[in-house]
């Protein structure tokens, strides 16, 4: 990818953008084979100089077909790309977003405040069951995940060593996507997981699962997921077919703070990009999902976000451990 040729008029101004994409943590590399494509489409189709206009445009983005999935993604990014030239003084078309990401079928489950407090209520009053860690690593385990947004896969991979109490942070190793990320906890968790590691592992190697399961070793997913069965039984949140998952949690803290940002008139095309990085996301496109999400379930907020981020709502996401 590094050593493709740039041979258009407007190659300085692409590898510019993608370079303001790595500098925001992004991978950006799909998006980056969809630029050299352009470029080289530009050259041979005799485009010349630093504009953009509408014909290059819809000849690159429809010329050669393609499903809606990869037509979607080609206007929203060239049409971030307008955006950086007109920001810089250069003429550009900016193109319409026309096709429709193709959705999941799947409708997460955002938990209100009061079932998030009945959950963890459920955990702390479960009964003591011997020969079993879960009522000592259970509270801990479902609180890192509600507050945290983490996957359950990464959850269970964090060591004792992962976690830094002067920091206030635990670092993911190698997640999706073979990506690692710090991820910043609140006060009242940190202090939560410090006091739990100095009375659960104490004596234990630094390279202790932090959240074990039998015998100490890596609990499995299952396990945990039919923890979790019982303490949405116990605290009357209904489990239907489809859910509500354990994954649910990070849609819940996605949904969350997106809302709270627009109802307190922040930029969401500046707060984006932190919650992309803070999610482990490879790029942008997952989460725009949460985008969608939170207009759907907030209507209240479609215009406040339509205004500031319209070009990545009306689409949908893959949102399977995203």
């Amino acid at each position: 990818m590094r050593d493709y040729e740039w041979k258009s008029g407007l190659s300085g101004l692409i590898k510019s953008f993608i370079e303001m994409n790595h500098l925001a943590g992004l991978k950006f590399e799909q998006q980056e084979r969809f630029l050299q494509h352009f470029d080289h489409f530009c050259f041979y189709n005799g485009y010349e100089g630093g504009t953009l206009t509408r014909e290059m445009l819809e000849s690159f983005i429809y010329g050669q077909g393609g499903a809606d999935r990869t037509l979607h993604n080609k206007e929203v990014l060239l049409y971030r790309f307008a955006e950086f030239m007109k920001q810089r003084g250069y003429h550009a078309y900016l193109p319409d977003i026309r096709t429709k990401y193709p959705a999941s079928c799947h409708i997460p489950h955002i938990y209100t405040e009061d079932e998030r407090r009945r959950f963890l209520e459920a955990i702390d009053s479960y009964p003591q069951t011997p020969n079993s860690f879960r009522n000592t690593v259970d509270p801990v385990l479902f609180r890192f995940l509600c507050g945290t947004g983490c996957r359950l896969s990464e959850a269970l991979n964090l060591r004792i060593a992962d976690f830094d109490y002067q920091l206030g942070a635990v670092t993911v190793r190698h997640a999706k996507n073979n990506r690692s990320r710090i991820v910043p906890l609140c006060t009242s968790l940190t202090k939560r997981i410090h006091s739990y590691i100095d009375r659960f592992h104490m004596g234990c190697s630094s390279d202790a699962y932090l959240f074990p399961g039998a015998k100490r070793g890596k609990m499995d997913r299952s396990t945990a997921y039919t923890h979790f069965r019982d303490y949405l039984l116990m605290a009357d949140i209904p489990h239907p077919k489809d859910g509500p998952r354990i994954h649910d949690w990070r849609h819940t803290l996605a949904v969350e703070n997106l809302r709270r940002w627009s109802a307190e008139g922040l930029d969401l095309c500046n707060m984006v990009p932190y919650l992309t990085a803070y999610l482990g996301h490879q790029d942008f496109r997952a989460t725009q999902y949460y985008l969608r999400l939170t207009a759907e379930i907030y209507p209240e907020l479609v215009r406040i976000m339509e205004a500031a981020c319209w070009d990545v709502i009306p689409g949908g996401g893959d949102n399977e451990e995203s």
